[in-house]
């Protein structure tokens, strides 16, 4: 029989221990010490307070706890002195059925892991579905993490470590997070359509209006009928716009999505997450035969990545009417113009001024997405509440200096650009660093016609500040910019700064950020506020109407824009269920 909440909240602790029993492997003071926290109002509540306990724990119990851990296809496996539940987890990733090649080169990551870190490594072999990796997933992970360093590496075994945990908790309870699984789902079916020229490399590339772009925008088409939505149209555009009657005609709707296309050699849940998430919230209300006092209208938006052309957020400038005419001379790489591109997916270009929505018939526009960062995953919490979308500047820059030879310019000499930029490059990281939550970057560097004895005489950089509002990007930039002039001064070489981007913050209008706050303390998980780096449809709609944003964790140290992207169908699951309350909240002030 499945345990349930109200049995392990009633029982004595002795009972309760027992029934918990090798959830973390021969380490039961952790279930222990969390029991004493009870009673919980949910599953997610006491896998949180589990992790608490370890953190608090210091140092050295983490290390006794990954170290109690079996080697995969490790010597105790060999002997089938496993755990019972180490045994059902590696035999059910077949790591029981290994060929001689599979299982030496097992045996030979083993030891260089325990060489390189002192302790075994540790991996969920089930995965992020729950289902189980395969062996060569298995391995490419060991080969990976072997790599890294010592402190990201712990770091990665505690929350493999918490995985395991999970799924284990998951079986004695019984519980499987359906809904979840059919977002995972989602996910990974239509990640099978790709661009030409990736897809052949099993990347995940969808770029704007392309053959695998159209297949995906069909797919989410058919996917949304299938979830009962009453009507699934391709917008002048590209956006995939599903809408869900409210109970009444005339009532105002709730806006909700995210985007599916993709950078190059992306992750599957970029975006898309923010577009199944709402989708399996429907069709549960669908299969209820319940209407709500609002409409919905879930969009999923054709391109917010700018990776086909120069235009970025060209889908969700459409709804607020700030679509540029001009944008449909712009071309391709192939010299395809966004409006040849159009036309050739038969989209009606005309037609594009009337997508701009009427704000007074919205309540508001919410966005689910994958964090795209390593904080969650760090906090061990499935969910965060984004306090705004940060704001950002961006400039493309050049340095000036004198070319010499590097024999013969002494030091007290030399007119360095690359040095200047270096110097301003470390200024930028310890300002930015000044404030907590701004960042700043130099993420392009060119030394135009360099060479290994030549003292740089120019020096090309890209510079992209941003911060959670406006006064304090401004303030960061202020600085930034004269701390340049400073260096150049200084040094005797001239500087030339080019804006090419300036984006206004987003923060969460207070009444929509407070919704989402009740929803996952009704899930029995910590609030964390935090502000999102990266640039989301939801800035766009800011501009229009109130907007908040919920974050789910990432895996693989929070991965974005990459294949290791991930997270798992039970965070999803929670993803689903704090949407369902959001939205049964907001029936309740209607």
């Amino acid at each position: 029989m499945a345990l349930t909440l109200s049995q392990l909240n009633a029982a004595s602790l002795t009972e309760a221990a027992t029934m918990l029993d090798g959830l973390y492997e021969n380490s039961p003071w952790i279930v222990q010490a969390a029991l004493a926290q009870r009673p919980f109002v949910s599953l997610a509540q006491f896998k949180h307070c589990m992790t608490r306990v370890v953190d608090a724990a210091g140092h050295e119990a983490q290390l006794a706890l990954i170290r109690a851990h079996p080697e995969l296809a490790g010597k105790a496996m060999v002997r089938n002195t496993l755990t019972a539940e180490s045994t059902h987890e590696q035999m059910s990733a077949g790591l029981s059925d290994c060929s001689p090649q599979e299982f030496a080169r097992l045996q030979q990551l083993n030891i260089d892991y325990n060489t390189r870190f002192g302790w075994p490594f540790v991996l969920a072999v089930r995965g992020a579905r729950g289902e189980g990796l395969s062996r060569q997933e298995i391995i490419a992970s060991f080969e990976r993490r072997l790599t890294a360093h010592p402190d990201s590496e712990l770091g990665e075994c505690m929350r493999n470590i918490h995985r395991i945990a999970e799924i284990r908790l998951n079986d004695k309870f019984g519980l499987e997070p359906t809904l979840g699984n059919a977002v995972w789902d989602w996910q990974e079916e239509l990640s099978v359509h790709s661009d030409p020229g990736f897809a052949e490399k099993n990347q995940l590339t969808v770029t704007y209006l392309r053959q695998a772009h159209r297949a995906c925008s069909a797919q989410i088409a058919q996917w949304m009928r299938d979830c009962g939505f009453d009507e699934v149209t391709i917008d002048a555009v590209g956006n995939v716009v599903g809408r869900y009657h409210a109970s009444q005609p005339g009532a105002k709707n709730l806006l909700t999505g995210s985007h599916f296309d993709t950078v190059r050699n992306g992750g599957k849940y970029d975006g898309r997450l923010g577009i199944f998430v709402p989708m399996a919230a429907v069709r549960e209300l669908h299969r209820a035969g319940r209407r709500l006092p609002y409409g919905i209208e879930l969009i999923a938006f054709a391109e917010e990545e700018g990776q086909r052309f120069p235009a970025t957020f060209l889908a969700s400038s459409a709804l607020i009417g700030a679509f540029q005419s001009e944008w449909l001379d712009q071309k391709d790489a192939d010299g395809v113009t966004l409006r040849e591109a159009m036309q050739h997916a038969g989209l009606r270009i005309d037609d594009i001024p009337k997508l701009r929505r009427d704000a007074a018939s919205y309540l508001g526009f919410v966005e689910v997405h994958i964090e795209q960062g390593p904080v969650l995953n760090e906090l061990n919490l499935p969910l965060g509440i984004v306090s705004s979308i940060n704001g950002s500047v961006r400039y493309l820059g050049e340095i000036t200096g004198m070319a010499s030879h590097a024999g013969t310019t002494p030091m007290n000499r030399r007119r360095d650009a690359a040095c200047a930029v270096a110097e301003l490059m470390l200024y930028a990281e310890q300002r930015a660093a000044q404030d907590g939550d701004s960042v700043a970057t130099i993420g392009l560097l060119e030394v135009p016609g360099g060479s290994i004895n030549v003292v740089p005489g120019c020096c090309r950089f890209s510079l992209d500040l941003r911060a959670p509002n406006d006064a304090q990007r401004d303030a960061l930039v202020r600085d930034v910019l004269v701390q340049q002039d400073a260096i150049c001064a200084r040094r005797g070489v001239r500087s030339i700064l080019k804006e090419t981007l300036r984006v206004a913050a987003a923060p969460s209008a207070p009444a929509w950020q407070a919704r989402w706050e009740h929803a996952l303390k009704s899930l029995g998980l910590p609030l964390h506020r935090m502000p999102s780096g990266a640039g989301h449809d939801a800035m766009k709609l800011h501009e229009l109407m109130p907007q908040a944003m919920l974050f789910v964790r990432g895996q693989n140290g929070g991965i974005s824009h990459n294949p290791l992207e991930s997270s798992t169908s039970d965070d999803m699951q929670l993803a689903v269920e704090a949407f369902a309350l959001l939205l049964e909240q907001l029936a309740s002030e209607s």
